[in-house]
Order: C-alpha cells, then sequence, then structure tokens
C-alpha cells in the first residue's frame, strides 16, 4: 500500500485467495476523489484492467461512497472484480459504523450494494449486488460478426443456452458452448474483434459452458479493455445469472458457481446468486493483497 495524491492505493487479486491468480484491481481511498486526469494518470501507472477509486459520498451516510473506475486508457461505468476488491480493502478496516457491515457504492450509473462479511480463514468476503438488470436477443449482425471472428459455427452452441446480450451494469454478449472442448480453445483477431465490440458497446464476450447444474465455466475476451482475455469479470457473472434466470434456468432463490481464469493460469472463483423478489444479482467473493495491504 502507498500514499498517492491524498489518498492510499492498494493492489489486490479479486476472486482468489491467492495473489498468483484471481484479477488484479487498484484500489484507491481518500477523503475525496482526485480530478480526473490524476485518477487517469494512477490508473495508467497501476497497469491493471480497473482500479476504483473511493471516497465518502458526502450525504452523511454511514458506508456511502462515491466509486469511479479507470482503466489505463479511459473511465469505465462498472468493475466487478475492483467493487470486491474495494469492498475487501474496505472491510479489512474494520466494520462501518453505524451500518454493520453494509456499503453502497454509487457508481455512474447507480448505486451498488456491497456487504463484507469473514470468510472461512476469517478474512473479509465481499458480495455487491447488481444494478437492475437486462436480457436482449443479439443484432443479427453482432452474432455473426462475433461468432466468425471468434471462429466458432452455430452448431457448436449448447441449444438450450441461446445467445443474448445482458446487462448488470455493462453490457456482455453471452456466447455458451455445447463442450467444454470449445472453450478450451480461445484465438481471435483482436482489433476485429475489438472494433465489433465497441461499436455493441460490449465490455466483454462471456463464453461459458455448463459443466453441471450449479457450476459454469467462463472465459472472457476483452480486447476493449487491452487485454486478450479478463481472469475475472464480475459485471459478466451478475449478467449471467440474470440471462439464467430470463431463460428459466435458475430459479431463485439459486446460487451457482462460475470458474474463469483457469485456461489462462490465474484461476478465479465468483459465486452468484439469485434472490426471490430481487431484480439485482449478487456476485461474492475474496480478494487477497498484491502487496502487503497494512490496513
Amino acid at each position: 500500500m502507498e500514499d498517492i495524491a491524498g489518498g492510499t492505493l492498494s493492489r489486490l487479486a479479486a476472486f482468489t485467495t491467492d495473489p498468483s491468480g484471481g484479477n488484479p484491481a487498484g484500489v484507491w481511498i481518500g477523503p475525496v476523489l482526485p480530478d480526473d486526469g490524476v485518477m487517469q494518470a494512477i490508473a495508467a501507472e497501476v497497469g491493471y484492467s480497473e482500479t476504483a477509486f473511493l471516497a465518502p459520498s458526502g450525504t452523511g451516510a454511514p458506508g456511502e461512497y462515491r466509486v469511479r473506475y479507470f482503466s489505463p486508457l479511459a473511465e469505465v461505468a462498472f468493475c466487478g472484480h475492483a467493487t470486491i476488491a474495494g469492498g475487501v480493502a474496505l472491510g479489512a478496516r474494520g466494520p462501518v459504523e453505524g451500518n454493520g457491515a453494509a456499503l453502497v457504492f454509487v457508481t455512474n450509473d447507480g448505486p451498488v450494494t456491497v456487504d463484507v462479511e469473514p470468510g472461512l480463514d476469517g478474512s473479509p468476503r465481499a458480495t455487491m449486488t447488481s444494478i437492475e438488470t437486462w436480457v436482449r436477443e443479439p443484432e443479427p449482425w453482432l452474432l455473426a460478426g462475433a461468432l466468425e471472428l471468434l471462429g466458432w459455427d452455430r452448431d457448436e452452441l449448447d441449444p438450450r443456452l441461446p445467445p443474448a446480450v445482458a446487462f448488470a451494469g455493462v453490457r456482455h454478449l453471452i456466447l455458451a458452448a455445447a463442450r467444454y472442448e470449445r472453450l478450451e480453445t480461445l484465438d481471435y483477431p483482436f482489433e476485429p474483434l475489438k472494433a465489433l465490440m465497441l461499436r455493441a458497446e460490449l465490455t466483454t464476450i462471456q463464453l461459458v459452458w455448463r459443466e453441471s447444474a450449479s457450476v459454469f465455466r467462463a472465459r472472457d475476451p476483452f480486447p476493449v479493455g487491452g487485454q486478450v482475455e479478463d481472469p475475472a469479470t464480475g459485471a459478466a457473472a451478475a449478467a449471467l445469472g440474470a440471462y439464467l434466470r430470463h431463460l428459466g434456468e435458475v430459479v431463485p432463490p439459486a446460487t451457482f458457481e462460475v470458474l474463469q481464469g483457469v485456461e489462462m493460469g490465474r484461476p478465479s472463483h465468483l459465486t452468484v446468486s439469485l434472490v426471490p423478489d430481487q431484480d439485482g444479482v449478487r456476485v461474492s467473493g475474496e480478494a487477497v493483497a498484491i502487496e502487503p495491504l497494512a490496513l
């Protein structure tokens, strides 16, 4: 942890208890958010896919933080793994006075509730609840273009899980493979897929395979973030929960696991929960310091 721009900057790996796994995120916490240019410069220096910047919202509500997310290149609307990392970093400081373990992160698109509680080893474990979700059929040009660039054939898709665009803070194209062997190989032209995703305003393409009723394998191409693949995507896991609920494949109350990052050597474990009469999807995970977190 280091002092920078009037706050403290930590580096954590989210959705793992192993610093060599999960998805790295920067977490800056201070009394007031820095100027946009300063946040952008810090995110670029950190170099991770996203850095979350947190400061008290100013409303006086205990546990309420204004949160903004920056990639090394630009601000992004929402980032699930940096939200989990931010919740764990705040939870390591102790309970929020007058508000137990509950936090509210006020993002650019609306409030996200973050609950922090001890995990199995006693370290903080965070659960975020997404904003309102939606699920739509993909435009024909988007589906055809994605399949072509990924090198997937339509008959390799799981007929029980049709392609869809799902939103739980940002947009994701969900493609489900009928067999795991299809998911094992990921090879695509970087710039053309990036251009397609930018046209469709996608954050990732979530490629999944249903291993069992309660376990999904996932890989997320992330060229719009400057990476071939994202090792853990909390927002995509929330979108997957909304998608499965929309199809009736998962009926609340329900919990399932998403295993991501395995094929790229950064295994991640995301827990997704659906609650009756709640539109938002809950995604839980641990985070561990990549550098000593002296809080």
